[in-house]
């Protein structure tokens, strides 16, 4: 009886998430600790600690990031001292500022962006979604 309440109250309240409503964290707020989102967040601010995201992550040109990403689509301005995962397309615009690994499907780099780490893209991503082990991936790694 005290698992089926809990199985009832969990789906109501995640019928109450909208998947596209957004989250945003302005300049001069710091946030330290570890965030989860079904929708889309925009972060200004500084977060230090991991995103886990449903959605689309815009980090502003003042936004500043310490701690792993993992999201559905990310455009980057801002500053990144993370490792990175991206199912979709993961975009840095000519402010962005990225040090650590990105694993992502698509990526899209402008001129001026800079990188350091490591990039391991394509089949990798659909693999890591899936749960499937090391010997089955397909690495494919380009800059």
């Amino acid at each position: 009886m005290f698992n089926s309440e809990n199985k009832s109250q969990k789906s109501n309240s995640g019928s109450d998430v909208n998947p596209n409503s957004s989250n945003r964290i302005l300049a001069g707020t710091i946030i330290e600790g570890s965030i989860q989102t079904e929708g889309h967040i925009r972060i200004d601010g500084t977060l230090i600690g991991s995103i886990t995201c449903k959605g689309k992550i815009v980090i502003g040109a003042t936004g500043k990031v310490e701690g792993d990403i993992k999201c559905q689509n990310a455009d980057i301005e801002g500053t990144i001292k993370a490792n990175i995962s991206v199912s979709e397309l993961l975009s840095l615009k000519a402010t962005a500022k990225l040090t650590g690994d990105i694993y992502a499907n698509k990526l899209a780099i402008e001129p001026g962006a800079m990188f350091t780490g490591s990039c391991s893209m394509g089949a990798i991503i659909k693999d890591m979604q899936h749960g499937k082990s090391g010997e089955n991936q397909r690495v494919e790694k380009t800059a």
